[in-house]
């Protein structure tokens, strides 16, 4: 009888044992939270491009644009979250083949000088900005048609634009014919780009507070 009694009690302290593994480990899987946030670390989704941040301002610097290095942030998160040798996507304003760039230092270069560009052409045809960011995907003709329309950027009008493009070599812009790209069949360009952009301009601003105290550029 004794000897059932000591196993029974074995038995029951091992269950007990497992069962405090079992719970604390739950316990360690759930995130402590307060006031519903969280104390887990999340992951810096412009982690990959803010380590470009000093070599854009430095670049911006040589046009006396330093100001807009958040913008200029912003639009290669948009183009790359920073990855790969054109984080800027500037091949094509170089006047080469998509991706042929595989140096980041040189697509930040050509990324620059091509927005460069477009904002001294926004100046002189007194575009707004938004119509400057939405330039550096679409292109500077994007300007012209703008300036004819009020010189204010919408989602409408890039739609527009894109589909004149589109009109003009429907072979080149037909989003690899995915009918299903959210795009089709506005397929040259993005129609939605400055918006994302501003969008990721936004979500920059607690974690680059220094650069965006900085006089930003809201009009020109």
């Amino acid at each position: 009888m004794k000897r059932k009694r000591k196993i029974s009690k074995a038995l029951f302290v091992m269950f007990a044992l497992l069962f405090a593994i079992v719970f604390l480990k739950q316990v360690i899987q759930v995130p402590y939270t307060e006031k519903g946030a969280t104390s887990m670390i999340q992951p810096d989704p412009f982690a990959s491009v803010k380590k470009y941040s000093t070599v854009l301002h430095d670049e911006l610097a040589q046009y006396n644009l330093q100001e807009y290095t958040v913008v200029l942030i912003a639009v290669m998160q948009q183009e790359s979250r920073g990855k790969g040798g054109d984080p800027m996507q500037a091949s094509e304003s170089a006047g080469l083949a998509p991706n042929t760039i595989t140096d980041p230092m040189e697509s930040i270069k050509y990324g620059v000088k091509h927005f460069q560009r477009v904002v001294a052409y926004g100046k002189e045809k007194n575009v707004d900005f938004l119509t400057i960011i939405q330039s550096y995907n679409m292109g500077i003709g994007y300007i012209n048609y703008i300036a004819e329309y009020g010189g204010k950027h919408s989602e409408d009008l890039a739609k527009k634009f894109s589909m004149i493009q589109v009109e003009k070599n429907p072979e080149l812009y037909n989003c690899g014919g995915n009918t299903d790209n959210f795009r089709y069949p506005y397929c040259y360009g993005d129609f939605s780009y400055s918006a994302k952009v501003t969008k990721n301009i936004e979500a920059l601003a607690d974690s680059l507070p220094a650069l965006v105290s900085e006089k930003q550029p809201d009009t020109f």
